[in-house]
């Protein structure tokens, strides 16, 4: 199977960083994020190809050129056109495939990619998004009761009233088709312009990542403060 990661986009959240390196190499420990991604991909025997879309003729060069020797790796130049743009700019690459891997690298989490895909299949999907159901918080909270704070909780894991997607999907054929009569549109926003209407046919499974941890890094402030975190999700990733 196929993984495609997105390492494009403006990485608005992660200015003034930003301006002078892609979001895909922002630094973990003195190697950039989108190593990670790529070497746990690599470790999966699920995985036999890795995609990655990315502005190569602007500050996204910096990632082919990081990657220059990887032989499992191919490098394409994004479309322009949102995130739906860029799967159909790759459609040749997937043609063979049944189902392949969406990653966008700023999601750092050591998902079980075969159990995602056994989901996939068992509900005959079309999409199956990795979500979670809890998740720490990064803010202290209190009980409150008749106005007076009765206890201090720091920092705890909250159960979530809706599943939260993260950026990593699982993607079936029919999702291209979709896509496809769209083209038209100067931008397809996958989620918007695709899943939404999928979901509400009842063919978007949903893979929930459990007690795994996973963060959204969005810049090195946010890796910074959430040190600890980032650490142990590395960790399970086995770096």
């Amino acid at each position: 199977m196929k993984a495609v990661i997105l390492a494009g986009g403006k990485g608005t959240r992660g200015k003034p960083y930003t301006d002078y390196f892609p979001k895909a190499m922002t630094p973990i420990n003195g190697k950039p994020l989108i190593d990670y991604v790529v070497k746990y991909l690599n470790s999966q025997k699920i995985i036999d190809e890795i995609i990655i879309i990315a502005d190569f003729e602007g500050l996204g060069g910096q990632i082919s050129n990081y990657f220059e020797k990887q032989k499992n790796i191919i490098f394409v130049q994004d479309s322009g056109n949102g995130t739906g743009g860029d799967l159909l700019h790759i459609e040749k690459l997937l043609k063979k495939e049944s189902e392949f891997l969406l990653w966008f690298v700023d999601n750092l989490c050591a998902i079980d990619i075969e159990k995602m895909k056994k989901v996939f299949k068992e509900k005959k999907s079309v999409a199956c998004i990795a979500t979670r159901t809890k998740r720490k918080e990064e803010t202290g909270f209190a009980v409150v009761k008749d106005g007076i704070i009765t206890e201090f909780k720091e920092k705890p894991i909250v159960k979530l009233h809706l599943a939260e997607c993260l950026g990593i999907y699982m993607l079936g054929k029919e999702v291209i088709k979709k896509i496809k009569a769209k083209q038209d549109q100067i931008e397809i926003n996958l989620a918007y312009d695709i899943l939404q209407d999928l979901s509400k046919e009842g063919k978007i499974s949903s893979y929930d990542i459990g007690n795994k941890e996973w963060i959204d890094a969005e810049s090195p402030t946010v890796l910074e403060r959430n040190k600890k975190a980032v650490n142990k999700i590395t960790k399970q990733m086995g770096f």
